[in-house]
């Protein structure tokens, strides 16, 4: 069985980011990046299906600029056998991504997609779903549990009422929550291996995808700062502030 793992590159999560002066948009210069840590988690259950012995190859793809390669090949030395990069610079949309991924699933043929249930810069959280309507695949997102048997998939969901166990018929889309799995640290020796392990780069135009955005970017903006808090000496007096100064009652 196939399994194609698709990785984004995003802003380390341990960074602190910054808005450009200009305000259009958040400043990468001379930041740390990493693979999104929902990524982090698709890739290390496409590994230990492999362990299993239920995965016989794992490809991992993602879709930017040529930097990406550096996470291709962390995910390489985490267990992957080879990677795609589509090479764009272009800022895209959900949409657009998962078109893109879509014309790598209809060369790779997968009969499994794992991709993280959103990104940490976007917070999108809806390419999944997308690639899921423009491939026709069952779906099972906000993945806590992944079981595959029998050409079947089950997966157990994180829904705000609890868990939901769906069956899936392959080949199906999961996304990864964070209760999936934890991470594996990449090795020296996979590291070094990783940097042989064959690295395929194309370009949209190349799939036959229009990454063209109907979304424009008007302006970003970091939070307003907080208050900071007050203590009060009685319930009386908190009630008072909650009404005439908050005013939320």
């Amino acid at each position: 069985m196939k399994v194609l793992v698709a990785v984004k590159r995003v802003v380390d999560y341990n960074v602190k980011v910054r808005v450009k002066a200009d305000n259009s948009g958040v400043d990468l210069a001379n930041v740390k990046m990493a693979m999104n840590p929902f990524c982090e988690i698709a890739v290390e259950e496409a590994v230990r299906l492999k362990e299993k012995g239920i995965a016989s190859e794992i490809v991992v793809v993602s879709i930017g600029p040529a930097t990406a390669q550096e996470q291709l090949r962390t995910a390489l030395a985490l267990g992957a056998d080879r990677a795609v990069l589509v090479e764009s610079n272009d800022e895209l949309g959900s949409l657009a991504v998962a078109k893109l991924l879509k014309a790598v699933v209809d060369k790779e043929q997968p009969q499994l997609v794992i991709l993280g249930k959103q990104a940490i810069d976007t917070d999108n959280n809806q390419t999944g779903q997308m690639l899921g309507a423009l491939t026709g695949f069952a779906q099972g997102t906000f993945a806590s549990k992944v079981e595959v048997a029998d050409g079947n998939a089950t997966v157990t969901r994180e829904i705000d009422g609890g868990l939901q166990t769906v069956a899936l018929n392959l080949p199906a889309i999961v996304t990864t929550d964070l209760r999936l799995n934890e991470p594996r640290y990449a090795s020296l020796p996979n590291i070094m291996k990783a940097k042989k392990k064959p690295l395929e780069t194309v370009t949209p135009d190349a799939l036959g995808v229009s990454t063209a955005s109907t979304v424009k970017m008007l302006k970003v903006e970091a939070p307003a700062a907080r208050s900071a808090g007050i203590k009060v000496k009685s319930v009386a007096e908190l009630v008072e502030k909650l009404k005439n100064e908050a005013k939320v009652i």
